[in-house]
């Protein structure tokens, strides 16, 4: 894939229809989803979704009255899925270096997705690619 993946954010409605209508509206707009979730707490819902086209995906939920979106980039790496405590090993790995994860999530090539502050994404990036060379 060629384009550049990130992530949108945004709160989603509540209720029945609310993720059908943001995929509905992204397919119309061919945005790819590479990977996210929706996670609902205290009755609001919270919507991140790895995207081939950021730009696109923002034009078209907000011609539709949905976001405010934003737009962040990621930090992707993949663990070793056959060896127990990588992501407590990893995230340990961040915490020191001082780094806060503000969104983790999987994406549909086994890679953990993670958001950190934009001040602090360069470092996390270099951390996770020393982590990946391993």
């Amino acid at each position: 894939m060629s384009a550049v993946l990130r992530d949108i954010g945004l709160l989603l409605r509540t209720g029945p229809g609310s993720l059908a209508e943001f995929g509905e509206v992204l397919g119309a707009a061919r945005v790819s989803l590479e990977g996210g979730g929706v996670f609902t707490h205290q009755d609001a819902s919270i919507a991140h979704f790895l995207v081939n086209d950021a730009d696109t995906a923002v034009e078209a939920l907000d011609a539709h009255g949905m976001g405010p979106v934003v737009i962040s980039d990621v930090v992707m790496l993949r663990l070793d899925q056959e060896t127990p405590g990588q992501l407590g090993a990893f995230t340990r790995t961040l915490a020191d270096a001082g780094i806060e994860i503000l969104v983790q999530y999987s994406d549909h090539d086994h890679r953990l997705v993670l958001i950190v502050p934009p001040d602090q994404h360069l470092r996390a990036a270099q951390i996770a690619s020393a982590w990946d060379a391993r």
